[in-house]
């Protein structure tokens, strides 16, 4: 009992300093003029940033991972402020990277102790919580590569990523379209620091429409705490919008209220998949979405989930974000492809090297936070996610005040790994969102691989399809699905016999599942319930 005790009160604590802090966040606004001075001062004090934060954050914290790592790499303090005024933050980390200082994703998420060599360290995803940030409101990850873990939010970064999507705004000539979204609201983080970002710069809103049910009797946590936020919106400014419930299955009310909004038009901001469900809707019923400007986010902005969107007429770009961190990269206005990025450099750096084993032949996207505010401390943790990854210059807004640095082409390099065979997260999403829907009809939503845990403890793969799609012939699917991926490497061959010797591939009509985020992923593991 005592433990809960605690908590209540942690959480009585935390909801007091977030209507506290709310104050001081919404009655100071930040200047759309001041955006591009804000992130230039914040690059350039990227170095001091960083040592700031592993001195005050790893090196004088004796319960850190990295803590361990550094002393196992034999890299004390002053040995990391030598290389950083060396060779900078990207030199540095890549040095790091090279005598073992790094994460991998499972060591991240504390489903597998960190091993280096003979040494071996236990580890929990709340290990790598930063301890320096103030705490202002508990939110949590959309689960997308697992279970959703808790995450503490402080209001500072939500400050600085306000200035960075003033920026973007002003990039991309948006600045007057009022801003809806269609975000979960808490204990979900993406809504809430959505609708405070734009408050904090006082531009027009539109609607707030959540996917899970903001209601009371619901969820009354959920509820207390975003009401709180938008009474506070009225009291000191920003006029935050009441959410609205609309889950995924309602998108086609999203596509005619998006249908009707009047020139100039709107700015609506969602994940990649809620996108793609409102623009199929909007398609089938001959509404025009040429009104309306898609930021979308969560998941890869892949070919065809981009020709879904623009045939239903809609302008859209992507930002590379990250639950643990916010912002890691946002959309370019001078780009070389459809989803090409600006690293955040004043808040991150990235280098690319080997993804863990088996996938050593990809190049990984090794991330680390720069900012004391991060609710997660990363140094050199794979993202899980590889891509291009290129130094050039570009005329839009983000490259004057040198973010350099852009990103395009991302995918994930996450596997389906059942029985000891793997397939590569690129194939998957080619296999779901261009083969099948070729072959079936439907969209790129409306199919689904799942890794399903029987009783008997032996893992199985569902193909999911949406009862939409209609009509499909099972053994013609299954030999599109065995055929295509058995194309892509040698070795798949093996594993595909192997499926089919054990009949551990299996089609199933109902929906794709959603995370929490209310994603659809490509790849959804089902646990089995104890």
């Amino acid at each position: 009992m005592a433990p809960k005790q605690r908590t209540r009160i942690d959480e009585a604590r935390m909801f007091g300093r977030f209507v506290r802090g709310l104050r001081g966040f919404l009655s100071q606004p930040i200047p759309l003029e001041h955006c591009s001075e804000l992130l230039r001062r914040a690059h350039e004090r990227r170095r001091d940033s960083f040592l700031s934060l592993m001195r005050r954050g790893v090196y004088e914290n004796p319960t850190s991972p990295y803590l361990e790592l550094l002393r196992w790499a034999g890299v004390e303090y002053g040995d990391l402020v030598r290389m950083i005024r060396e060779g900078g933050v990207e030199e540095t980390l890549g040095r790091l990277f090279e005598a073992g200082v790094y994460i991998t994703i499972d060591e991240f998420k504390g489903r597998l102790p960190i091993r280096r060599g003979t040494r071996r360290l236990e580890v929990s995803a709340s290990d790598f919580d930063n301890p320096l940030p103030v705490g202002h409101f508990l939110g949590a990850t959309g689960g997308s590569r697992g279970s959703g873990q808790r995450l503490i939010v402080d209001l500072d970064l939500v400050g600085q990523d306000a200035a960075a999507h003033g920026l973007f705004l002003q990039a991309f000539g948006i600045t007057e379209l009022p801003l809806s979204v269609w975000r979960p609201v808490a204990p979900g983080a993406s809504g809430t620091k959505k609708v405070l970002m734009h408050a904090k710069l006082r531009l027009p809103m539109g609607r707030w429409f959540s996917q899970n049910h903001p209601g009371f009797f619901v969820h009354p946590k959920s509820a207390l705490f975003t009401g709180a936020l938008t009474h506070a919106s009225r009291w000191w400014g920003g006029s935050i919008p009441a959410p609205r419930f609309r889950p995924l299955e309602e998108a086609g009310l999203i596509a005619s209220w998006l249908s009707q909004q009047p020139v100039p038009g709107v700015h609506f901001d969602t994940n990649v998949s809620s996108a793609v469900r409102i623009c199929q809707a909007a398609t089938e019923a001959g509404f025009s979405l040429e009104t309306t400007f898609l930021r979308l986010g969560g998941e890869p902005l892949t070919k065809n989930k981009l020709e879904v969107c623009e045939r239903a007429g809609a302008k859209v770009v992507c930002h590379y974000s990250m639950s643990e961190v916010g912002h890691i990269a946002m959309a370019c206005a001078d780009p070389l492809a459809c989803d090409d990025v600006h690293v955040r450099s004043d808040k991150m750096g990235v280098i690319q090297r080997p993804a863990p084993p088996p996938l050593a032949s990809l190049s990984s996207f090794y991330l680390t936070t720069l900012a004391p505010c991060c609710p997660k401390i990363m140094l050199n943790v794979a993202s899980g996610d590889y891509g291009t990854m290129k130094r050039r210059r570009c005329s839009c807004d983000f490259g004057k005040v040198g973010f350099d640095l852009h990103l395009w082409s991302i995918r994930s390099y996450e596997k389906l790994t059942t029985g000891g065979m793997q397939f590569l997260g690129s194939d998957l999403i080619q296999l779901l969102d261009e083969v099948l829907p070729a072959s079936f009809g439907g969209g790129p939503t409306d199919y689904q691989l799942v890794e399903a845990e029987q009783e008997d403890g032996r893992t199985i793969v569902q193909l999911l399809v949406s009862p939409g799609v209609g009509s499909i012939d099972e053994e013609r699917c299954f030999e599109i699905v065995c055929r295509f991926l058995s194309s892509r490497a040698p070795e798949n061959r093996m594993m595909v016999d192997r499926l089919r010797e054990e009949a551990a591939l299996r089609l199933v009509r109902r929906e794709p599942y959603a995370t929490r985020a209310s994603k659809v992923l490509t790849l959804h593991r089902l646990q089995r319930q104890p």
